[in-house]
């Protein structure tokens, strides 16, 4: 075996890890509401995740989170921040943020989802998917990047990096927000590529599977996280083309667990071995746990990235 080849060989260091909302939900909190922290995290590492995102039902003062997450024999893997840039300079939300960052690089996480909520229609039932904000004019789009990339030099500072989060129903929501997002900002800003906020993004009246990997192919050197959620194709498209809002595309079933859907996600791991990204493959699927029980359908996303990884690598070793 040669140096080069070696090298390649040992790049894909990744961990599978998975967000608490397959057991309960931050914005409905009537969806798995009645599920303690300690069933999520038992089953959690039962079925084999390295780690966990936060969920708001995860203690706040490090040593206790640390403590809760060693017991099952977890990781942090990181944790969503709610920004407002849009609203606020970035001095304001660099003290607004202090306290989460703190968390966070106290637990062992190296980086941070941003998650940008000025105006964000994501936790209102009521608006349909149309309604989110946008950004009117260039100027507009040059401040926010400009905030935004000073926020990511202090929190890089800190040891961990922005991943910023392109969502349904905010101000960063298709592919060509994101593109326009990344031209703008500097490589302080990392990008966390979700693949079904990345299919849902891209598809109007009709669904797009190849949208998660082109948008993945044209940033993946920004991408310092990863969320592997899978989209059913006809739930997006009545979403659209009913004008649900986002809230209701969710309990209808438009998420679901990597293989269970309509992406296809063998050549996004392979993109992501091929670039050698390090890091945190997170399975998250917001669903509603008395349709789609958390257990089992945690245990086949994670059964389904593993076996993508192990294919990936055992091919690039025997190259």
């Amino acid at each position: 075996m040669t140096i080069a080849h070696d090298i390649a060989v040992h790049r894909f260091d990744v961990k599978i890890g998975i967000n608490p909302i397959s057991w309960f939900n931050d914005d409905l909190p009537t969806l798995g509401g009645e599920t303690p922290l300690e069933v999520a995290l038992t089953e959690g590492s039962e079925i084999g995740y390295q780690g966990f995102e936060l969920g708001n039902k995860f203690p706040r003062e490090p040593r206790v989170l640390r403590e809760v997450l060693s017991r099952h024999g977890l990781e942090l893997v990181s944790g969503w921040y709610s920004g407002r840039l849009v609203e606020r300079s970035a001095d304001e939300e660099i003290a607004a943020v202090v306290p989460h960052l703190e968390l966070l690089a106290q637990g062992g996480a190296t980086v941070m989802v941003y998650g940008e909520v000025s105006g964000s229609i994501q936790g209102d039932r009521g608006a349909p998917l149309y309604a989110r904000p946008r950004f009117t004019s260039d100027e507009q789009w040059r401040a926010y990047a400009k905030r935004l990339d000073t926020l990511a030099r202090f929190t890089l500072a800190r040891g961990v990096r922005l991943a910023y989060h392109h969502h349904m129903g905010a101000y960063v929501e298709t592919p060509d927000d994101v593109d326009r997002l990344m031209a703008l900002t500097s490589h302080d800003v990392g990008l966390l590529f979700d693949s079904g906020h990345a299919a849902f993004g891209a598809s109007r009246s009709r669904f797009d599977a190849a949208a998660p990997a082109a948008l993945l192919a044209r940033h993946i050197g920004r991408v310092c996280h990863v969320h592997c959620k899978d989209v059913r194709a006809e739930i997006v498209e009545t979403a659209r083309n009913r004008d649900w809002s986002f809230l209701d595309a969710v309990i209808n079933g438009a998420f679901t667990v990597p293989g269970d859907g309509a992406i296809d996600f063998a050549p996004l791991i392979e993109q992501l071995r091929a670039h050698g990204y390090r890091g945190w493959l997170v399975v998250e699927a917001e669903q509603d746990p008395a349709v789609a029980p958390s257990y089992a359908f945690a245990q086949a996303g994670f059964r389904h990235l593993q076996a993508l990884v192990e294919g990936v690598q055992a091919r690039a070793e025997a190259a």
